[in-house]
């Protein structure tokens, strides 16, 4: 598996950053302790979502920080981003790995222990970390699964071969319940995308995540 980062997980989302834009959240964001970026905009065309990914692309060129593609695994290589992130519904890990090639970041998003095994089935090599959630509710995407909780993040974490990185209401006060139910890593959208001040906002979770994972086993 190839390995990141997955600490803080920025997706970004076009109409909550607003006028503030994507590119200066992602760098507010990275500068303030995000570790990775999934670009995501699922109603932008091909065209305009390219634009968008070169210029996110190059804002976080030399950071060390990966540029992840929401879904449109046929545009990673046009954008110069380091991998794709796909759902349960969009293509399957064998096809988009193939067009992603060795090398680059692939990961997929699980609701279920069966989507676990399936995943398993099909090659452990060909996925580098697991989306799992919602786990709490959610208002950022409308199509999403109902929240699964805490408990079924802990059973996949724990059946798990790869990292899994935590997504759905997540924000300061919940990081530290994920990453003792065994997140390797928190995503947010909303937490950070549109907030007043975004570098505050991402420096509370990212310091609540470093607390948590200093924090007494159990505590």
């Amino acid at each position: 598996m190839r390995a990141c980062d997955l600490s803080l997980y920025l997706v970004t989302d076009t109409a909550l950053c607003g006028e503030f834009g994507v590119r200066a959240t992602v760098v507010a964001a990275v500068a303030a302790g995000v570790t990775v970026v999934q670009l995501r905009d699922p109603h932008c065309a091909d065209d305009e979502f390219v634009a968008l990914g070169r210029a996110v692309a190059g804002a976080l060129r030399g950071t060390g920080v990966p540029l992840i593609v929401n879904d449109r695994v046929r545009l990673v290589e046009s954008i110069g981003a380091d991998g794709a992130h796909i759902g349960q519904g969009d293509l399957d890990p064998v096809t988009a790995r193939t067009m992603l090639g060795p090398d680059a970041l692939l990961g997929l998003s699980v609701q279920t222990l069966a989507h676990v095994r399936a995943a398993q089935q099909i090659g452990q090599d060909l996925v580098d970390y697991l989306g799992v959630g919602p786990v709490w509710p959610q208002l950022t995407k409308p199509d999403a699964a109902a929240a699964a909780g805490l408990g079924r993040l802990r059973e996949i974490t724990t059946a798990s071969p790869w990292p899994c990185v935590a997504i759905g209401g997540l924000d300061a006060d919940r990081v530290p319940l994920a990453r003792a139910h065994g997140a390797a890593g928190v995503a947010v959208v909303s937490a950070i995308c549109g907030r007043p001040d975004v570098t505050a906002a991402t420096r509370r979770i990212r310091l609540a995540w470093d607390l948590a994972g200093s924090a007494p086993a159990g505590g």
